[in-house]
This record gives structure tokens, sequence and C-alpha cells, in this order.
């Protein structure tokens, strides 16, 4: 009678500690090559991985578009020396997915610190079988 009991227990197990899907599992590697992209400053991995469409909104309202963001890595106008993903959280819905979750990064833009914690938004479509990200939005943490 235990062992059924254990056997049920664990089939009851919240879907939240199932392994990710496919698709969540693509778009997690996605963000985790994004990071070593930009640290790396790969030009060639960022211009696959942002749709010709790609926006980027930082935390103080200025927008970017993918050629203005590539050129702040490829420049070093960005340089990030650390970067740290958290509690990412993807919602997949068909060939549209987002991605939200933290980074803890250690960085300069044009030469001032913009290190810190931040919250993010990205929004992929998937397109000739590989995942885009089409528009990003991210939020400084101020408070814990």
């Amino acid at each position: 009678m235990k062992l059924a009991t254990l056997l049920l227990g664990l089939l009851s197990v919240p879907a939240a500690f199932a392994a990710p899907s496919t698709a969540e599992q693509q778009l997690i590697d996605a963000e985790n090559a994004w990071a070593q992209a930009v640290m790396k400053s790969d030009v060639a991995a960022l211009e696959k991985l942002y749709a010709d469409e790609y926006l980027f909104t930082d935390p103080s309202g200025m927008k970017f578009t993918k050629s203005q963001d590539i050129a702040n890595t490829r420049t070093g106008e960005l340089k990030l020396t650390a970067y740290r993903l958290g509690d990412l959280q993807v919602h997949v819905y068909g060939d549209v997915a987002t991605v939200t979750g933290s980074n803890t990064i250690t960085a300069t833009f044009h030469g001032a610190d913009a290190s810190g914690q931040y919250r993010f938004t990205d929004v992929f479509v998937k397109r000739d079988g590989r995942w885009q990200v089409v528009a990003t939005q991210g939020t400084k943490v101020t408070t814990q």
C-alpha cells in the first residue's frame, strides 16, 4: 500500500517541476546564448538571434534597433563582464513566445557603470525552424 501511495504522489507532482518542453528549452538556450554572445562581442551570433524588426527598450526608455544594438556591442560601447540569468519563465503560444526573468550584470555602457540587477521581458518568434527575438525591454531593480 505504501508503494502505491508513493507512486500516486509522484504522479501528482505539479507541472512546475516537470522538465521543460522542447520549445521552452530552446528558448532558455537562446537566452543563455544571447548572454554569451554579448559578453564575447559575438556580432555574428547576435545577427542571427535578432529578427530584422528587433527593438530593445532600455531602462531609461531609449529605443535601439537591431543595427544600433549590435553596433553598441561591436564598438565596445557596451562592455559586459558578468551576466547571470535567473527566474526564467517561458510561455509558448505556437510560433510566438515570451521569456521573463532577471539578470544580474557587471557592465559599462558609453563608459558609465550599468551594473546591477534587471527584470526583463523578451518576445520571440519562431521562423525557419529557429527562435528569433523581436523585442526586449529591461527595467533596473532598485529595491529588493
